[in-house]
């Protein structure tokens, strides 16, 4: 494994479980089901954590990260479902199953999750390969650089024939001609 994806493997992983976890467990409180009490969200964090770092080692595809995301909210809902029950019974459910609308809006969640993931991951690892190489990042956020040179600015002068005869100078100016004064 690359040394840049040994690094980036936990953090990696810590964003994948937090999206996770945030889409789950506020879908869930905002599809009535309760507040998740914080044990559960702490344990269903560990386990969406272990997934996403099981599956980074290196860099992943839609193929990966859209079936992963769906995983783990699928996952999270069960475990928020039987953990945290509805502070009020909820309108019954098919067959003790989700209901198809439901069902729908944790599909489209977790595929709209996984698609924003997965474009954070290319992005990540496009960042990587343009400057990982030439431009290692940590160094530079560790040690400070050297300050950046202050520009001299030196005025352009250049030699106008005065009324006596002799070139006096007159600094350039850019930008319109200045009319001449009237008076």
């Amino acid at each position: 494994m690359a040394p840049v994806a040994s690094a980036l493997r936990l953090p990696r992983a810590l964003v994948f479980a937090t999206l996770c976890l945030v889409v789950s467990g506020g879908g869930h409180a905002l599809a009535g089901g309760g507040a998740v009490p914080p044990y559960v969200a702490v344990l269903g964090g560990m386990v969406a954590l272990c997934l996403g770092y099981a599956l980074n080692g290196r860099e992943r595809g839609p193929e990966v990260v859209l079936p992963a995301s769906v995983g783990a909210q699928i996952l999270l809902h069960e475990l928020f479902s039987r953990a945290a029950p509805a502070p009020y019974p909820m309108i019954p459910l098919t067959h003790g199953h989700a209901r198809p609308g439901m069902t729908a809006v944790h599909l489209a969640a977790a595929l709209l999750t996984g698609w924003w993931l997965w474009r954070g991951e290319s992005a990540l690892w496009l960042m990587i390969r343009l400057y990982g190489a030439r431009l290692p990042a940590l160094p530079l956020l560790v040690t400070p650089g050297t300050p950046p040179a202050v520009p001299v600015l030196v005025p352009s002068v250049r030699a106008v024939p005065h009324e006596s005869g002799r070139a006096c100078p007159v600094p350039r100016r850019r930008g319109p001609p200045v009319s001449p004064r009237v008076g």
